[in-house]
């Protein structure tokens, strides 16, 4: 089995009143190359008449993000003409490329209704040759999205991208990232091998589970050596996970704020053709 090296405990910053969990950048941990950033907002409890998640209109350029929406809504636009809102059990894929301005609301329904909200932001990055490709989104429901049944129905994995098996995720990644969440029931087990020079994101949403012989709790992003290919995941609670995996690119990754490129320059550059109004 591959060996679990360390358990970090995502990292309590609320967000503008919102409840968020930073998984990752973390405290001796900043990225899992190819996966850049991990943030878990929720679950948190909205009124009614309430003035929706904080995410006003702001630029990407350089990476991809994955929005897993778990309950609630996300009201996703942008300047590339991407609009949808998207219910529990969606999924959100945003291609940021060479530029994109782009606001996450909630719906005028949950506005006025209120209820709960719980969502996690995946960035992605692509590599050097892919950072200026063309901006593109996707908003995918949850009849949408690839399920793979497991251990008698125990375990649901949600396939967003990349294969399991014979099945495909209904999105193709830039990257052959393979992107899930699963759920588990108590007692469900899962076995999935993963080649020794793919790095794995394992993050507990929920729950409790045994993997490759340690626990981890919700709130635990679990970091794997790159010794070898078993992966043995055990619901000690009914719990939710995601999981994903992709090739490390094992290039420079220089970040200011919503921009994520190779040098600093080119974040001098993204800046200036941002405020010049050059994203779409």
């Amino acid at each position: 089995m591959r060996s679990v090296n360390k358990l970090y405990k995502a990292i309590d910053e609320p967000m503008q009143g919102l409840s968020t969990y930073r998984a990752f950048p973390n405290r001796g941990l900043d990225s899992l190359d190819p996966f850049i950033l991990l943030n878990h907002h929720g679950p948190q409890n909205f009124p009614r008449d309430n003035t929706g998640l904080p995410f006003s209109p702001h630029p990407h350029r350089g990476f991809e993000t994955l929005t897993f929406i778990l309950k609630g809504d996300v009201m996703h636009s942008d300047s590339s003409g991407g609009k949808s809102i998207i219910t529990s059990g969606g999924i959100q894929w945003m291609t940021a490329g060479s530029g994109i301005v782009h606001s996450e609301n909630s719906s005028d329904n949950f506005k006025k209704n209120g209820g709960v909200e719980e969502v996690l932001q995946l960035w992605i990055n692509l590599p050097s040759k892919l950072k200026m490709t063309p901006p593109k989104y996707i908003g995918l429901q949850k009849d949408k999205i690839t399920k793979l049944n497991f251990d008698d129905g125990k375990v649901i994995v949600n396939l967003v991208t990349g294969k399991w098996g014979n099945e495909k995720g209904p999105i193709d990644s830039l990257t052959d990232v393979l992107t899930s969440f699963i759920e588990f029931q108590k007692g469900g087990n899962l076995k999935v091998n993963v080649d020794k020079e793919r790095n794995i994101l394992l993050y507990v949403v929920d729950g409790k589970i045994n993997v490759n012989n340690t626990t981890a709790e919700k709130l635990a992003l679990v970091e794997f050596d790159n010794d070898d290919e078993e992966i043995n995941i055990e619901a000690l609670e009914d719990s939710i996970l995601i999981f994903c995996h992709g090739k490390p690119f094992n290039e420079p990754v220089v970040s200011y704020g919503p921009f994520v490129m190779n040098t600093e320059a080119e974040i001098r550059q993204a800046i200036i053709d941002y405020q010049a109004g050059k994203f779409e």
